[in-house]
């Protein structure tokens, strides 16, 4: 009996450390975005899920030399258009489907462009493709920890 008392403790044990290790892994969270010609922090951006879609909105702006500190996006289209980029979603109802999520839209906030997105995560860091048809540009984001 008391073998199987410790048996169940070390399965749970297993089981938790499984979770936790998941936990890891989940694209939930805030990301840095960096700029493809400068490498610098671009933006912080949130993802979230909501009803097992992903969507993800530009928290935070790190502006470079030159750039409005508060920029509205001017060349988006419908609703977007004018309105602060700060806040805006870029990120557009993608569905999971194995280890990516896909089947929606992010926004290009520079050029008012919606494109198809993928997301997945590869060694820690998220990868984010927009695309066109077989056109597609990926970009690495950095999961953003919190300093004080």
């Amino acid at each position: 009996m008391k073998l199987f008392k410790n048996l169940f403790q070390i399965i749970l044990l297993l089981f938790s450390i499984i979770q936790i290790s998941q936990a890891d892994e989940s694209i939930v969270g805030i990301w840095q975005t960096i700029d493809d010609n400068t490498k610098q922090v671009r933006s912080l951006v949130e993802l979230s899920i909501e009803d097992n879609k992903l969507y993800g909105k530009i928290i935070k702006l790190f502006p470079q030399d030159g750039d409005p500190q508060n920029p509205i996006c001017e060349k988006c289209k419908n609703e977007r258009r004018n309105k602060a980029i700060m806040g805006l979603q870029i990120i557009d109802g993608l569905s999971k489907k194995r280890d990516e999520w896909i089947d929606g839209e992010i926004l290009d906030p520079d050029n008012g462009k919606t494109y198809d997105c993928k997301i997945w995560l590869d060694k820690g860091e998220l990868k984010v493709r927009g695309y066109i048809g077989f056109f597609y540009r990926t970009q690495k984001w950095i999961r953003y920890t919190f300093t004080d």
